[in-house]
């Protein structure tokens, strides 16, 4: 066992310093990345992670650089995988019993760089939700001379899962097992991420050899293994806290949705995997360790950053485009029109967020995907002209809906038809 002076108390600002050598800005997502694969290391606290963004954005490029610090027997990083594929792959036979296969997922981190396919998803929920530690489940094997045959499955243990997705629409029942993750996307980080990237290019190999030279990473390394090593099971929750995680959720007077029940449990792990990467400086207690007051305010400081895209069960992207593309090009149309009430156009939309990111949002999934997760999260309603039923209006409900109520329509009456664009059909 590595003694206390080998692994001094790390804080999520340290840390972060640390994962910014090869992940730059990003924090919340990389640390919540990484916390997220450190809970592998304990007995039945994993919890999962989504990314849901465009393509192009980083999604799998975390993931794939936290994956490099964690130690290469504890990881199953994959691209697409179907459930038959996934479950022979990984599984092994059953020495007791013909055809059956065990899928030992004990401390784990599973990685998957492409959504997984739906089926196996579905499969995997009692897993994600920690259900139970041992399930057992039927898959269907296709054979040349005995035709279909099926095959048990027994999925033993609770692993982290990391997965990403260029689509942003998730199910919801996949959606209340995950913590709902966006890459950055702002000028300045691309403008870094571009600079590493010439600099890897240009010579991986002295890139790999100095980030291997750096002292900090290389003791995060170390001390990634003694904490494995360690062999934590549990990490006790001191009672003294209980009162404080009830405030977080409980007081306020916010209604509650049914997800929160889900997550308060992921509030709950945040603070037990900022308690196990410090865990030389906890109380210990054979295989059990005690949290801090101090992981209590990392993790508040970590979920209050996520609570809100949480709570509606929005991807953050998809959040951030409500805030800084709609609310404010629908406030600006409306003071265009001298204070009457009137919807922004699809068009007018995408419009917008050209004018401020410089680059185009794909039309489709603007329409299939984002408008209706910001409708059923309840921030926009759409409705059609009554003069051009191809045309919709999207409202922001939280900046008018008593306005909106009145008016009824996205265009006023009273507005010349001159001034309508009826150019912008249904995007």
């Amino acid at each position: 066992m590595p003694t206390q002076k080998q692994f001094e108390p790390m804080d999520s600002d340290q840390l972060a310093t640390i994962l910014d050598l090869t992940i730059k800005h990003d924090r919340t997502n990389k640390l919540l990345t990484f916390l997220c694969a450190l809970s592998a290391f304990t007995e039945s606290d994993q919890f999962n992670v989504s990314f849901n963004a465009p393509s192009s954005t980083g999604k799998s490029y975390i993931p794939i650089e936290i994956a490099k610090l964690f130690p290469k027997p504890d990881l199953l990083v994959m691209g697409y995988c179907s459930p038959t594929a996934f479950f022979h792959d990984v599984g092994e036979p059953d020495q007791d019993k013909k055809g059956r296969i065990i899928v030992d997922l004990s401390r784990k981190i599973l990685v998957f760089l492409d959504q997984p396919h739906n089926e196996l998803l579905s499969r995997l929920r009692p897993l994600l939700s920690h259900d139970s530690k041992t399930i057992n489940i039927k898959i269907t094997d296709k054979n040349q001379k005995q035709g279909f045959r099926t095959k048990d499955v027994v999925l033993k243990g609770f692993p982290a899962v990391v997965f990403s997705s260029a689509g942003l629409r998730i199910d919801e029942q996949e959606a209340t097992r995950f913590f709902l993750l966006s890459p950055e996307v702002h000028q300045d980080k691309i403008r870094q991420s571009v600079s590493a990237s010439i600099d890897r290019a240009a010579d991986n190999a002295g890139y790999t050899a100095k980030l291997d030279r750096d002292p900090g990473r290389s003791l995060l390394k170390e001390r990634l293994v003694a904490i494995r090593n360690a062999h934590i099971d549990h990490i006790r929750i001191p009672s003294d806290m209980h009162a404080e995680i009830r405030r977080v959720f409980l007081e306020g007077g916010t209604a509650l949705r049914p997800r929160t029940q889900r997550d308060i449990k992921r509030f709950i792990a945040l603070i037990k995997a900022f308690a196990l990467m410090n865990l030389w400086h906890r109380d210990q207690n054979g295989s059990t360790i005690t949290a801090h007051a101090d992981d209590f305010a990392e993790a508040l400081a970590l979920w209050m950053e996520l609570a809100e895209s949480q709570e509606l069960n929005l991807p953050p992207y998809v959040l951030q485009l409500f805030r800084e593309i709609i609310v404010p090009a629908w406030e600006n149309k409306n003071k265009a029109y001298g204070g009457h009430t009137v919807g922004l156009t699809r068009g007018e939309a995408l419009t917008e967020h050209y004018r401020i990111y410089g680059r185009m949002l794909d039309a489709t999934q603007f329409r299939q995907q984002i408008l209706p997760m910001l409708e059923t999260a309840g921030l926009i309603v759409e409705e059609h002209d009554p003069q051009n039923r191809r045309r919709k209006y999207i409202f922001p409900v939280e900046q008018e809906a008593e306005q909106h109520s009145e008016s009824g329509y996205g265009v006023p009456n009273n507005i010349p038809s001159q001034v309508r664009n009826d150019n912008d059909d249904e995007v």
